[in-house]
């Protein structure tokens, strides 16, 4: 919690981003005077090109690495398989 200061905000209740409902920014002093319509343009933008968060990337990389490996190992034991045969 801050006491005693005031800072300038932005809350958009639409993102354009499929993982963010809400988003809250926090406005640099220097930019405070600037037009409203032009900092929420300039949020929406930011938001929009925010990328899949770092939690579900790393959950999507095990998922890769796992499925990854089993094919190695099914294409392992086919190779294997064919030399047994011959």
């Amino acid at each position: 919690m801050i006491k005693g200061v005031n800072h300038t905000m932005i809350e958009l209740h639409e993102t354009g981003n499929e993982y963010y409902e809400r988003a809250i920014l926090i406005v640099k002093p220097e930019y405070a005077s600037v037009q409203r319509a032009i900092l929420e343009d300039e949020a929406r933008k930011m938001l929009k090109e925010m990328d899949i968060p770092s939690a579900m990337k790393a959950k999507t990389g095990k998922l890769k690495s796992i499925v990854m490996l089993l094919c190695a190992a099914v294409a392992g034991g086919l190779v294997t398989a064919l030399f047994c045969m011959l």
